[in-house]
């Protein structure tokens, strides 16, 4: 006899005594737990296809232990674009024993119920004493700067950034070049930014000569 059953968000055919990998449970080591929404149910002379689940009928199993999966490496690369991300993964499991396969009779696991707020006594707004509502004043607006005149930025890279949230000198220069480069990956063209920050430094700093001056030594803001 086996089941096609969902356990914690997946699919699985199981069977008596077979040994499953599911992502992690809440339940503690060496409880039992119940599955419900079985989908399909095999006895060896019937099959019974729920829809979608089959009513009375569940899958019984045993929490073994919790344990994280083998690493997973995810690498992300953009051609022409000097991006490259590196990152590594373990799923969370838990490892479960099928115990039993019940066709009728299960009973549906409860919903959790839902913890009720206590209620919030409203006072009249004639028993309430008048406050005079005070104004704050509204945060003022930073003004943007003119980003493009970093060597190797463009109105296209300037709006993106602008968009990002970078829209000042002082704000670029505090920004990784490598942040940068993630910020405007779907801008085409071979964009570095290496000496962006540094340069936005000196714009930030009012050192427009000492700008100007390494602007003539640089190529589309490449040293």
């Amino acid at each position: 006899m086996y089941a096609i059953v969902e356990m914690a968000g997946q699919q699985f055919k199981v069977a008596k005594d077979q040994k499953v990998y599911v992502h992690r449970l809440q339940t503690e080591e060496g409880k039992k737990v119940t599955f419900d929404n079985v989908l399909l149910l095999d006895d060896g002379k019937n099959v019974t296809v729920g829809a979608p689940a089959i009513d009375g009928a569940a899958v019984e199993a045993k929490v073994i232990k919790h344990l994280k999966g083998d690493k997973v490496i995810v690498f992300h690369k953009k051609r022409r674009k000097g991006y490259k991300k590196k990152n590594g993964h373990r799923q969370s499991l838990t490892e479960i024993v099928i115990e039993s396969i019940i066709a009728k009779g299960a009973k549906k696991a409860a919903p959790a119920k839902k913890e009720e707020k206590p209620a919030v006594k409203v006072e009249s707004e004639k028993a309430a004493p008048a406050k005079t509502a005070t104004k704050k004043a509204a945060p003022k607006a930073t003004k943007a700067d003119d980003l493009k005149r970093v060597e190797g930025i463009g109105p296209k890279i300037a709006e993106t950034l602008i968009a990002a949230g970078i829209s000042t000198f002082a704000e670029l220069a505090k920004t990784k070049s490598e942040k940068i480069s993630e910020i405007i990956a779907d801008v085409r063209g071979n964009h570095v930014t290496d000496t962006w920050p540094a340069q936005a430094k000196l714009a930030a700093e009012g050192k427009w000569d000492e700008l100007k001056k390494w602007q003539d030594e640089l190529d589309g803001g490449k040293a």
